[in-house]
Order: structure tokens, then C-alpha cells, then sequence
């Protein structure tokens, strides 16, 4: 052993991850270390954000196992991407699917085991929530605000409820904050190839932390930080970046830049009721309306304050990643919700450091107003009512049912009408296929207009059995009529003039109605067509729907 630590001592890299100071960079400013000389922003303790994060997970693990809501619409679509691994897809990069992939090799696909790790990973976040603000200084205090701010912040306990990127992007964010955080604390050079290697990772999950990437490097140029870039570092970076991010590159290079027309097409139909006085509203509402006396001293404490002067960088990515969904002018609001943990922690430090003056005593009552009005509104992102009784606590409190992508609804928020219905439309169409004579039934294709419809009957297909879905929407239509030729085609949904136009015989052999599904979802034609009047290879190309 003795011997091991002497190696230790002498090898470069269990000094930088023992957090030792750096003096290779004698340009660039650090953190004061003695600024607090009464208390070590390292205490030996991580018991607040270790309770927290258990907490969290405890909270999605009940939740999982006592809702008696379904898949969600985009899980089945994720598990549909995950058996089609590829560099990349039309609405998103591949990092959330391969792990998918792996997990359910490993756990299965239950929607226990599905939503079992977003769950892990909203723990995670939570945890990371504490290392940031003990990384700031603060105290018992400012830990509690920020792990608890993070842990009942609606969106990321909706985030955190069910298979999507969107969990591993909120993770990744705080991350990579706090690797800015010791990099500007520290100087050490190798915390930018950890950014680096945050951020390419980020990137191959969602591309928005390129957002906060730019604002990082906003910040960097726009304070006392800017000698980084007479170094290689911020380069080195930004490479690692960039050679992680390549695979989804070269996947757009090679399907004509299949990305870029799903971003435009959202943000000119489902998303065009967006708009600037929407998205800034909605970052009042979308992490708990109380955590807003948070997040706003959290940003003043980064931009103003003399304490957190040295973190300034942080402050400015905030304020840059918020002027570019600004411009954007079709921004949901929730596609800025991972930056709050950095503003949650730094909130933390700021209102600990204030409560200990006279005038400043009743601050810590936050906790209770963080806390009520995260319990309040936790029905309304975390399916854990069921379901008429969440519509009933719903009308009472006055949550109306809401969307973002400008659809009717009717008793649920899009969220959550879109977890019914699904295997209620895979068994109607198995039961028009099953009435097929058996060599109709080795000749059939089924057809459905969008990713949920296709995704659905491709999870159920072998309980059901039923050959894979084929589709128009997103990566469906990039996966092609797969082996059909149109001779027998089973379309869930759509217009019966329309199969008419395209095929020689069209029958309505059935109807889907599911209870609180979305009205576009409900009361479903099922069409059985016969003889396509043009080669299906022809007609593929007229089909697309990137959105």
C-alpha cells in the first residue's frame, strides 16, 4: 500500500482528481479558496445529496409500480429505434437509444424496467445538484435548497418519469456545469477534455447542450477567463466535442440532412403557436413557480455578486442559451429546463449567505413554499393518481388540460393521454389480420400514419403476432416498406377517400376507441386494402413526414 501511494503522489492524474490546485496557467484567475475561511465549500459529508437523490429515485420507483398508466407514445417509438440501431435518426441522435438498447437486453422492457432508469438518472441529477453547490460553498442550508428545488421541479419530474433523452440531457447539462465550476475553481487544464468528452457526449444524446456549449464559450470570451484561449485546451475541447458528435453528422450527410427537416417542419406546424412571450413565461412555470426566488438569486449570485464573480461564465451560458431559444421564437420552454440545477445550486448559496443577516431571516422559509407547491403540482407531470382522480384534483386546483403542439384535447394533458390506448389498437388490428386466410396473412403489411401507431403495434406484434409496422412518419419512412409490396395492406387510421385515391379495393373492417386517449387518437378506422394502384417503390417517396 505504501508503495501504491508513492506512485500516487507522483502521477499526474490522482492529483486532478483529488481536486488539487494548478499552477501551470499562471494567467488565469481561481476561485479564492479562503473566501469562506470558516467553512470548507468540501465537507467531508455528502449525506444531504445522497438522502436527496435516494428520495427521488424512491419517489419514481412508487410512483412506477402503483400508476395504472400505460406506455407513453414515444417509448414505444424508442424502443422501435432501439431494434433499428443506426448512427443516428430523424428526430434525434442515437446515444439514448443505444443505452436503450443495452437496458433492455439487460432488464427487459416492462414499463418497470423502462422507466426504472430514467428514474436512476433523475437521482443522479439530483446528486450532482448537491456537488454544485458544496462546489460553490454552500452550507447544509443552500445544499437542501437546491437538491430539493431539483428534485420537485415538474418538468424534471415528468422528464424523469418516462424513457426519453430528455433525462440523460438534464443530466448531462449538470455535469458538465459542474466540470466548468472546478475547472474555473481549480485551472486545471484536464477538467476542459472532461468538458469536452460532457459535451460530445451530450450532443450524440440531444443536440441543445450545443446551446450551453456556445454560451460557455461566450462566457469564457466575455470575462477574465478569455487567456484559456491562448492555450490548446478550450481546442482540445472542443475537438473531443466534435470527433463524438461526428457518427450523427455523416448520418445526416448521408439521409439529406433528415435532422434539419424535422426541426423545420416542427417549428412551422405542431410547434407555430410558440413564441417568445410563451417560452419566457413558461421558465416561470415549467421548474415550480415558488424555485423562481431560487433560480433568480441563483442568476444574479453568477452575474453579480462578488462572491461568484470567478463563475460568471455560467451566468452568461444561461443568458446566451436563453437569447438563442428567444431567436429561435418556436421554443418550447421546457427545451431550457436543464440549466436550472446551475441556477438552483448557485440560488442556494446566495440565499444561505443571506439569511444569516437580520433583515434576510424569513428567506429559508423557501423551503416550505419550494416543497408545498412542488406536492401541489407534481400531479400534474408525475402519473402517480390515477386517472380520474388526477382529473378531478385537476378541476379542483384549476390545472386545465394543456399541449404544446397546438392539438384538441379533451379530460388529459397531452402527457398523459398519450399513455392510453396503444395496445388497444394493436389487438383491433391483430383482429382484422388474424381473419385473414393464412396466405393473405404471409402477404399483408400494416400501415400506419404516424410513429405512435406503427411504434405500438411493433411492441405488442409478438404477443400478438402481427409483422412489423410499417409507417411515414419520422424514421418509419426511412426504414422503408421493408418487404411489402402493396397487394394487402392494413392502414390504422386516415381518411377512407384517400385509400380510395390509392388503392383498387378499400374496406372499413373496423373501429378503435380508447377512453382517454387523444382525440385524434380515438375512434380510429381500420382499413384492409387490396391491389395498390402504383408500385409501392413509386409511391414511398410521396409519403414522407419529418415533424
Amino acid at each position: 500500500m505504501s508503495e501504491f501511494r508513492a506512485y500516487a503522489g507522483h502521477c499526474k492524474l490522482y492529483h486532478f482528481y483529488i481536486d488539487c490546485l494548478s499552477n501551470r496557467i499562471p494567467m488565469l484567475p481561481r476561485a479564492s479558496m479562503d473566501s469562506n475561511k470558516t467553512k470548507s465549500p468540501y465537507t467531508p459529508t455528502l449525506a444531504i445529496p445522497l438522502v436527496m437523490a435516494a428520495m427521488k429515485l424512491l419517489l419514481h420507483l412508487v410512483t412506477n409500480l402503483l400508476g395504472g398508466y400505460g406506455y407513453f407514445r414515444d417509448e414505444l417509438y424508442y424502443l422501435a429505434c432501439a431494434e433499428n440501431l443506426d448512427l443516428g435518426y430523424v428526430d434525434q441522435p442515437p446515444l439514448s437509444l443505444y443505452i436503450l438498447a443495452v437496458w433492455r437486453l439487460l432488464v427487459g422492457d416492462s414499463l418497470f424496467a423502462l422507466r426504472l432508469l430514467p428514474a436512476m438518472v433523475g437521482a443522479a441529477t439530483v446528486f450532482v445538484a448537491g456537488l454544485m453547490t458544496r462546489a460553490l460553498g454552500g452550507g447544509r442550508m443552500a445544499q437542501l435548497l437546491a437538491c430539493l428545488a431539483t428534485l420537485v421541479s415538474p418538468i424534471f419530474l415528468a422528464m424523469n418519469s418516462f424513457y426519453s433523452m430528455n433525462a440523460f440531457d438534464i443530466l448531462l447539462w449538470a455535469v458538465a456545469a459542474y466540470t466548468v465550476i472546478r475547472l474555473l475553481q481549480t485551472g486545471n487544464e484536464q477538467y476542459w477534455l472532461a468538458l469536452g468528452i460532457v459535451l460530445g457526449l451530450g450532443l450524440l444524446n440531444k443536440i441543445g447542450i450545443s446551446w450551453f456549449a456556445l454560451g460557455i464559450g461566450a462566457g469564457m470570451l466575455l470575462t477574465n477567463q478569455r487567456g484559456w484561449f491562448r492555450t490548446r485546451w478550450p481546442y482540445l475541447a472542443g475537438s473531443l466535442a466534435l470527433l463524438l458528435f461526428i457518427p450523427y453528422i455523416i448520418w445526416n450527410f448521408t439521409h439529406e440532412f433528415a435532422h434539419v427537416e424535422f426541426v423545420t417542419n416542427a417549428m412551422a406546424n405542431k410547434y407555430a403557436d410558440l413564441s417568445p412571450i410563451t417560452f419566457t413565461v413558461g421558465q416561470f412555470l415549467v421548474s415550480n413557480p415558488v424555485t423562481a426566488v431560487l433560480w433568480l438569486a441563483g442568476l444574479y449570485f453568477l452575474l453579480f455578486s462578488s462572491e461568484g464573480k470567478v463563475y460568471r461564465p455560467l451566468g452568461i451560458a444561461y443568458l446566451v442559451a436563453f437569447g438563442i431559444l428567444v431567436v429561435i421564437q418556436h421554443s418550447k420552454p421546457e427545451y431550457l429546463s436543464p440549466a436550472y440545477t446551475i441556477l438552483f445550486a448557485a440560488g442556494g448559496v446566495l440565499v444561505e449567505k443571506l439569511s444569516a443577516r437580520p433583515w434576510f431571516k424569513l428567506l429559508p422559509r423557501v423551503y416550505f413554499g419550494i416543497l408545498i407547491c412542488g406536492l401541489v403540482l407534481a400531479p400534474a407531470t408525475l402519473p402517480i393518481l390515477p386517472v380520474e382522480t388526477y382529473i378531478r384534483y385537476a378541476d379542483a386546483i384549476g390545472i386545465k388540460p394543456h399541449t404544446s403542439e397546438g392539438k384538441d384535447l379533451a379530460e388529459l394533458p397531452q402527457f398523459y393521454a398519450d399513455m392510453f390506448g396503444w395496445e388497444e389498437k394493436a389487438e383491433a388490428v391483430a383482429r382484422v389480420f388474424q381473419n385473414l386466410p393464412p396466405d393473405e396473412q404471409s402477404r399483408c403489411a400494416i400501415f400506419a400514419d404516424n410513429y405512435g401507431r406503427s411504434a405500438a403495434i411493433d411492441f405488442f406484434r409478438k404477443k400478438l403476432g402481427l409483422p412489423r409496422a410499417i409507417g411515414r412518419h419520422n424514421n418509419y419512412w426511412i426504414w422503408g416498406p421493408r418487404s411489402s409490396s402493396g397487394e394487402i395492406v392494413i392502414i390504422l387510421g386516415g381518411d377512407l377517400e384517400d385509400k380510395k385515391e390509392l388503392f383498387e379495393s378499400v374496406a372499413v373492417v373496423g373501429e378503435i376507441s380508447c377512453q382517454y386517449c387523444m382525440p385524434y387518437e380515438n375512434h380510429l378506422k381500420i382499413y384492409l386494402c387490396r391491389k395498390l394502384r402504383v408500385p409501392l417503390a413509386d409511391l414511398w417517396p410521396r409519403l414522407k413526414q419529418y415533424d
